[in-house]
């Protein structure tokens, strides 16, 4: 193809349609955007957006302006397992009145899938480890009350096919390799056309806002099974190594120069690593006061992710051994290593 890919209308020759999809929560960084791309015999999805009426139909006029229905819906790649990404997957299933293949990493299919865990069963986990962080119990019961209402925005699919991390998919006028970016989720998905130099990034690179680094305990509430923030400084230094000319982000328009945005990026996480290092300079802190001296103003509504934020940055800091922490049996404390 002639020429660069570097703004949107560039995309229409790929048959590739962004359409924003309107969420509820304004810490996700606006609407979430739904990829439609031509396929072979109707229109690809990468993403389907929020499960919310205002979402649906956001979707549904998004591809009826590009000239497409959900009947035409021949796959949806689900780039990770949050719900403003696959809420609307099972609607525009059950709209194709047909079989309709979706697609995601294994290590994200247990959050989306009709038979994985759910959030609410392992409530007890979550409450029992942001104790040990010094977070106070009433706190907790809200922030438990808020995190739960937004699965509400999302129903659970029943069949998700594993796509595993190298797979080439292949459109009517493009084709894209699957990349496996663990970080904002384990089993979070870009899709890399290296012959245009172009990402469909999901949320693992934004242009304007970090992403979320979100704790993850197991199944049964083992912690530091899944470090966020220390798998996403791997992931995004190969997305850095990447030519790109223009990448597809979660949240907001289509953005180039990529390499200055990660830099970026990465430059805020060592300036507020090196925040919480002068913080503990003065003596030991839990986690919670922590939070409170990288986010003095915290609502409840947001402490979930402010504390996934601050545990994430510390155990970067953990990793490369610069903090240490104990356990007296009820509370975590961090301090500097000797």
């Amino acid at each position: 193809m002639a020429g660069a890919i570097t703004t949107e209308a560039d995309l229409a020759a790929l048959g590739v349609t962004r359409i924003p999809v309107p969420v509820p929560f304004p810490q996700a960084g606006g609407p979430v955007n739904v990829y439609a791309i031509e396929d072979e015999d109707g229109v690809a999805l990468y993403d389907s957006g929020l499960g919310s009426p205002e979402g649906e139909a956001a979707l549904a006029k998004g591809l009826g302006d590009a000239g497409w229905r959900f009947e035409d819906v021949t796959r949806i790649v689900v780039s990770h397992g949050h719900v403003d990404h696959y809420g609307a997957a099972r609607t525009v299933l059950e709209r194709a009145g047909r079989p309709v293949p979706i697609y995601a990493h294994p290590d994200d299919i247990p959050k989306m899938s009709e038979s994985g865990w759910r959030f609410r069963d392992r409530l007890p986990h979550y409450a029992a480890y942001f104790l040990k962080l010094g977070v106070p119990a009433q706190e907790i019961a809200a922030m438990s009350a808020e995190v739960s209402g937004g699965f509400k925005l999302a129903r659970r699919i029943p069949e998700l096919r594993p796509l595993a991390g190298g797979e080439v998919l292949r459109f009517r006028r493009l084709s894209a390799e699957v990349l496996h970016m663990p970080g904002h989720t384990p089993g979070l998905v870009c899709l890399h056309d290296a012959e245009r130099r172009l990402l469909f990034a999901a949320d693992h690179l934004l242009e304007k806002i970090s992403p979320n680094p979100i704790i993850e305990l197991g199944a049964d509430g083992q912690e530091g099974t899944f470090r966020p923030l220390v798998a996403y400084i791997r992931s995004i230094s190969k997305v850095r190594a990447l030519d790109l000319d223009l990448v597809l982000p979660g949240h907001g328009p289509a953005f180039t120069g990529h390499r200055g945005v990660i830099d970026g990026l990465l430059g805020f996480y060592r300036k507020r690593q090196s925040r919480i290092l002068e913080a503990l300079a003065a003596g030991p802190l839990s986690g919670y006061e922590i939070a409170r001296v990288l986010f003095p103003a915290v609502r409840v509504k947001d402490l979930f992710l402010v504390m996934s934020e601050t545990v994430a940055n510390v155990e970067v800091l953990e990793a490369r051994g610069e903090v240490r922490r104990s356990d007296d049996g009820t509370l975590y404390r961090y301090a500097l290593a000797a």
